[in-house]
Order: C-alpha cells, then sequence, then structure tokens
C-alpha cells in the first residue's frame, strides 16, 4: 500500500526503526489515522519483528514511514519476495519528497537483498512506481460496507491448521507466508470462514473488519464465504477483491458493499530473477494490500 510525494533537493535521512516503544507506536498510528488507513498496532509489531521499518524524524518525531516485509519460500524455479507497504507521511510534511525518498530506501534494502519487490499501488502511485521499474501484474478493488447489525450468528474462532492455510494461500499467491500467517491466526480478533471449498479469515482493524485472505475453488464457493462473513458482523467491513470477479462484484453489491478505489498489485522483476506464477483463481480477497 503506497502513496507518493514529490522529489525535494533538500537532503533527507531515512533510518530503520531501532525499537517499537510505545511512543515510536503512538506515532506511527497517527501516520496511519491520518491517512484514514485501517491498520493497527499488532501490524507494526509484525512489520518490525519479521521485517523493517523506516522511517524520517524530524525533531524527534516520526514523520514519515515505510515498511518492507520479507515473505517465505517460492515456488519452485521462483525467486523470493519481499513487500514493500506503509508509504505514510505526515499532512504537514507531505509535498517534501519524503515518501518518495523512504520508498527509495525501501526499495534499496529489498534490491539488495536480491528479492524481487512487490506492492499494491494506489492510482496516484502507479506511475511513479512504473518509472522505478514496477510493472502492474493484478488489478484490485477495494470495497467497504458501513456498519449494520449482523443478521446471522457470529463466526467461528475455530481456526484453521497453519500448515494448511500457508499451503492453501502459497498456491495461490505463488509464495508461502508463514510468519505473517501465524501472527494473524494468533491474534484474539481473528475469526474464520470454512466451508468445504472455501476458507477466509476475518480481523480486526483500526476503524473496520478486514476480510481476507479468501481462497476458494471458485467464484461461487467465495461468494457464499463473503456473504457468510458480512452477515456476521455488524461494524463496517473492507475486503480487497481482485478484478475480475462479476459474481463476486454482484454477491459485494448485493451485501451492500461500495468499491472504493482500486489497486495495482506491481513488481520489479531484474535481470535472472523469476517472479512467482502463483494461481490467482483460487484468490478471491487477499490479506490487504500492506500484507500482499
Amino acid at each position: 500500500m503506497a502513496s507518493t510525494e514529490s522529489a525535494s533537493a533538500q537532503r533527507i535521512e531515512v533510518e530503520p526503526l531501532a525499537q517499537l516503544d510505545a511512543t515510536a507506536l503512538a506515532m506511527l498510528q497517527g501516520l496511519v489515522a491520518d491517512s484514514h488507513w485501517n491498520q493497527v498496532a499488532a501490524d507494526w509489531a509484525l512489520f518490525h519483528q519479521a521485517g523493517t521499518i523506516q522511517v524520517v524524524r524530524e525533531k524527534g518525531r516520526i514523520v514519515a514511514s515505510g515498511a518492507v516485509l520479507p515473505m517465505g519460500a517460492s515456488e519452485a524455479g521462483a525467486s523470493g519476495v519481499s513487500w514493500i507497504s506503509m508509504i505514510l507521511v505526515t499532512p504537514a510534511e507531505r509535498a517534501r519528497g519524503l515518501g518518495r525518498a523512504v520508498f527509495g530506501r525501501c526499495l534499496e534494502q529489498v534490491q539488495a537483498s536480491g528479492r524481487i519487490p512487490m506492492l499494491d499501488a494506489t492510482p496516484a502511485g502507479e506511475a511513479l512506481y512504473r518509472q522505478f521499474g514496477f510493472e502492474p501484474q493484478l488489478r484490485l478493488t477495494r470495497w467497504r460496507r458501513e456498519a449494520r447489525a449482523a443478521t446471522q450468528p457470529v463466526l467461528s474462532d475455530l481456526l484453521p491448521g497453519l500448515d494448511t492455510l500457508v499451503a492453501l494461500d502459497g498456491q495461490a499467491l505463488g509464495f508461502e507466508r508463514p510468519r505473517l500467517l501465524a501472527d494473524l491466526l494468533a491474534r484474539p480478533s481473528t475469526l474464520c470462514v470454512r466451508t468445504a471449498q472455501a476458507l477466509a479469515l476475518v480481523r480486526a482493524g483500526r476503524t473496520a473488519h478486514q476480510i481476507g485472505p479468501l481462497l476458494a475453488a471458485d467464484e461461487a464457493a467465495a461468494a457464499a464465504a463473503l456473504n457468510r462473513a458480512a452477515a456476521s458482523l455488524d461494524g463496517a467491513i473492507y475486503i480487497d477483491v481482485p478484478d475480475p470477479r462479476p459474481r463476486m462484484h454482484a454477491a459485494l453489491e448485493a451485501a451492500g458493499f461500495q468499491p472504493q478505489r482500486g489497486f495495482a498489485r506491481m513488481a520489479r522483476v531484474d535481470r535472472g530473477q523469476v517472479p512467482p506464477a502463483g494461481q490467482y483463481a483460487l484468490l478471491h480477497a487477499i490479506a490487504g494490500p500492506e500484507f500482499a
């Protein structure tokens, strides 16, 4: 998930966050709130423990951020992947090139590791990332349903086994995410929809529930899982769905969701690297643009 800033001649110091203490966490969550995003403290903890948080400080305060999260093993013959996200700048410091600087540092970090950098770009960011050699692989749409009373019983907290989820998720994406999925499964807020042909996680966000990943054999099974989840949740809901998914789109509209904005899943593939292909037909909602 990435936004962009114009370049500046001023030298901008970008540094990895050494300690995620209460003060740093409050400043990072302030960036999330200022941008009206949905991440929570547990997301920053995951980025810090399993990856890197890059920051820009002004007079001791964090005014810009970016995160790099290395993924697990890729499918046979494919290169490893690291995910770039959380490119955020406090409103008072925008248009100074801070976002571009922190993104550039994240990209340098991934390239130095020999991995393929990937991200989900907003429409405003896509043109800039093309300048850095990124190309779109997949289009997605974010949908939102406003809060309403639940009409079905609460979802199950009986979650799938980690190995099962990692295998299904890796088949869809072309790379595994064991650390991320273990973290999501361990969160007290995480619930599950599980049928013979579909599996979806639901977790609490800052302002809304997030449905995803949603993995299913076909769109009909995915739409049924979506309907079950939406009917059981009484708060606002976000879900990020690959395009085109006509049956999913019809189910979303019938359930009261409205499209919010698009994302482009992008990758920069350098000479000698092989991007994971995955089986995107199995992927009917992503975990979120911050997580792939």
